[in-house]
């Protein structure tokens, strides 16, 4: 094809991404280029935004197949003005209240590529923080952290809290991690996914498969709360959950990648020689393992886990949830991301790739956490206390709901009964056996995890009503 040929595929194609607020995946860009006359292979289409990037003609958000393309900033949106917290953008796009700190880090990674060193993984970066005694977050920021995130659940057994607001925190921070990545599910079709298993129309089965992979992930962490903590198990484990199904290479999840990997829309380059991918690993867990401030901790993980690409790919989304981890276990209420600028959070995290700087992160982790707050205050004041009969005998309801399931049993009075006995006081053993049959009544697709039970257990017994099994 002749030069000008070129040009005007070249300025189609910016033409289509910048006539798009959201943003274009290279299925619709293609979809898009064929309609206006111009079909060509897939990988004519990639050589030419791969050049557009490096003009600095258009942008890039997300990496993988979450990554879609977007229009550049003209230069009187490049950067925002900093804001007071809580304040409102005056700015066309959504974003969030920024630093001064955070307005430079901003404006950095807004410059085009090709503007733009190219750095690799620094590894002093990490060596040089010492837990304790070095934070990303000052004492007054942790003071206020600790203000907004303060539940009455304080003394009670670790995820205490979070089991209290199960419900919506399955939903939101399901929903607002996966559309994070580019996902496409509204938080009504993740609704339906979640309590009723409805697919919604016209979404692609791995759009499915990542919003059910954050459902059994943060399940696994509220449930194992008094157990999880930054350890390898725990996050490999987590990495599992949320890649499952969704790997090219199946038997990379939970692994720590052996192969190099790129990320594009960004001049970082990951570590590539296995040996140090597992060093440094080794190094991060082990640090954010000894830090004694709750947040701290969450914003350390959302540092450093993507900074290192421990795995081939899902590695923001182990970050997002890994930093629950310590806000779940001491009860304090949980970051869910429901609201946060996805721009915003792809500068912040290419700050900390292209220049080591957290600055604009912790802005958007700032506003995000409050936002969190304010959501779950209000669901919680909106449900009341827990039920204290309940939470004596939480365990116990779950083991007995198990064993009826699993046992092919009616779930009786009697059946109950010989169940409990040795699990329940004397006094409390009617109740039991009432509170047993009530969620044995109640039990349906949307809930059976919450008895630590698969899907298949709950469809293979015998029992269970035929109204409750549609829902």
């Amino acid at each position: 094809m002749n030069s000008n040929g070129i040009k005007q595929e070249l300025d189609l194609i910016e033409q289509l991404i910048a006539a798009s607020a959201e943003g274009q995946g290279v299925r619709a860009l293609a979809a898009a280029v064929a309609a206006r006359g111009h079909p060509m292979p897939r990988r004519t289409l990639q050589r030419r935004l791969d050049g557009l990037l490096e003009a600095g003609r258009i942008g890039s958000e997300g990496a993988g197949r979450a990554l879609i393309y977007t229009r550049v900033p003209a230069a009187s949106d490049a950067v925002l003005p900093a804001q007071p917290t809580g304040s409102a953008s005056t700015a066309s796009e959504a974003y969030v209240p920024v630093s001064s700190d955070g307005l430079e880090v901003r404006a950095e990674v807004n410059r085009p590529l090709h503007e733009r060193r190219p750095v690799g993984y620094n590894r002093a970066f990490l060596e040089r923080y010492r837990p304790n005694q070095d934070a990303y977050l000052s004492q007054s920021q942790r003071e206020r952290l600790h203000e907004w995130g303060r539940t009455s659940a304080d003394a009670r057994p670790a995820g205490t809290y979070a089991r209290d607001i199960m419900g919506r925190l399955l939903i939101d921070l399901s929903w607002a991690s996966s559309r994070l990545e580019g996902n496409t599910y509204t938080r009504l079709d993740t609704v339906r996914l979640i309590e009723q298993g409805q697919i919604a129309e016209g979404k692609d089965a791995q759009e499915t498969q990542m919003i059910l992979n954050h459902k059994a992930a943060i399940e696994m962490i509220v449930e194992s709360a008094d157990e999880v903590g930054f350890n390898p198990f725990t996050v490999l484990n987590l990495h599992a959950i949320l890649s499952d199904n969704l790997m090219s290479d199946p038997f990379a999840s939970g692994r720590l990648r052996v192969r190099e990997v790129e990320i594009s829309g960004t001049v970082f380059f990951p570590l590539a020689v296995p040996q140090q991918i597992a060093e440094c690993f080794e190094a991060l867990l082990n640090k954010a393992a000894q830090i004694d401030d709750p947040f701290e901790q969450a914003f350390f993980s959302m540092v450093h886990l993507p900074y290192l690409q421990p795995f081939e790919d899902v590695n923001k989304r182990v970050s997002r949830l890994a930093a629950n981890i310590p806000l779940i276990r001491e009860n304090l209420c949980p970051l869910s991301f429901v609201d946060v600028p996805r721009k915003a959070y792809i500068e912040g995290t290419l700050g900390v790739y292209e220049t080591n700087r957290v600055d604009l992160l912790r802005d958007v982790f700032m506003w995000a956490y409050e936002r969190s707050c304010q959501r779950y205050l209000a669901i919680r004041q909106s449900i009341g206390e827990p039920d204290a009969f309940r939470l004596k005998y939480r365990n116990a309801l779950i083991q007995v709901v198990q064993e009826v399931i699993r046992g092919g049993l009616a779930g009786s009075r009697s059946e109950v009964e010989t169940l409990a006995r040795e699990r329940v006081s004397a006094g409390d053993l009617s109740s039991f056996v009432d509170a047993i049959q009530s969620d044995l009544d109640h039990l349906y697709p949307g809930n059976v995890a919450r008895y630590r039970l698969r899907l298949s257990e709950f469809e293979h017994w015998p029992f269970k009503r035929a109204e409750t099994a549609l829902r």
